[in-house]
């Protein structure tokens, strides 16, 4: 009779002291997969993010040498990167169809343009 009462104290402790130690494993998965799933994210936002901040850094600089040209504020930069120009020559030697074909440029513009090509 003693030995039934033990086992059954034993099955019970055995039992609690088990689902203790399954749930602090449960807690200590859950609480490492959201790391792990955030450093992956990291390394593969890192590895996306390599090639596009060279590329803007390099379309950031061109934009910047568009305002160096009299007239040419940030908007007209941007919007001639966007119409294709890819230097400050291709700009200065442009037809005056294509300059005017780019948002936001106007007649007074190109002839700022043509008085700094001389």
């Amino acid at each position: 009779m003693l030995s039934k009462i033990l086992n059954k104290l034993k099955s019970i402790l055995g039992k609690k002291s088990i689902s203790k130690t399954s749930k602090s494993k449960k807690v200590s998965k859950l609480t490492k997969s959201p790391k792990n799933a955030n450093s992956k994210k990291s390394t593969k936002s890192s590895k996306s993010t390599k090639g596009t901040k060279g590329k803007k850094q390099e379309v950031k600089l061109l934009i910047e040498s568009f305002t160096s040209i009299p007239g040419v504020g940030a908007k007209s930069a941007k919007a001639f990167y966007e119409a294709g120009f890819k230097s400050t020559k291709e700009i200065i030697s442009a037809k005056d169809e294509e300059l005017l074909a780019v948002p936001g440029v106007g007649i007074n513009l190109i002839k700022k343009l043509r008085e700094y090509k001389l």
